[in-house]
């Protein structure tokens, strides 16, 4: 069976995971090489009840869970943890999520790190690693503490390879979390 409805992005059980997939497959309609978007979940069946036509009667399937509203843009000129730690969401916001394109590295290279290397030094290594890979993660939390993420890998652009998982970008996870603090 495949894991692919035919109108989009993969199936998923829980809405939160719903709203990532829907999120990064939003993002990849963008391509690559695009700057972080942050985006407030909102209960989807609170939204249609305050704002019908925003919701459409042909998303019924989606009333249970979370609708995605992509926010202004980030600043390019200010840290994303500097900017995270100017968000206060308001009662209506359930969760939020940010999509960011990122360098990685597999585990082994950990262990290959130069030691001493600041930010900019190490930012530099990163990118010329000939093991580095390109990848856009979004990352997702509710005020209730529950986490959901999802990796897309330049390499092998299509949802159907997206990895999803709850600790898969713990740094950012918390960052978000501290949102709502």
């Amino acid at each position: 069976m495949s894991n692919v409805s035919p109108s989009g992005p993969p199936m998923a059980a829980s809405p939160l995971t719903r709203a990532v997939l829907e999120i990064d497959e939003y993002a990849s309609g963008f391509g690559w090489d695009k700057p972080a978007r942050l985006f407030a979940l909102v209960d989807t069946a609170k939204l249609r009840a305050k704002a019908p036509g925003v919701v459409s009667a042909a998303d019924d399937a989606a009333v249970s869970g979370l609708t995605p509203i992509d926010q202004e843009e980030i600043p390019r000129n200010k840290p994303l943890d500097k900017f995270l730690g100017t968000i206060e969401w308001p009662d209506s916001v359930a969760g939020c999520a940010l999509t960011v394109e990122r360098l990685m590295l597999p585990p082994s290279a950990e262990a290959s790190v130069p030691e001493g290397l600041g930010d900019k030094e190490l930012a530099k290594w990163v990118a010329s690693h000939p093991d580095r890979q390109e990848v856009r993660l979004t990352v997702a939390v509710l005020r209730g503490g529950a986490r959901e993420s999802a990796i897309r890998l330049r390499e092998k652009d299509s949802a159907t390879e997206v990895l999803t998982g709850p600790d898969l970008v713990p740094g950012l996870a918390e960052a978000l979390a501290a949102t709502f603090a």
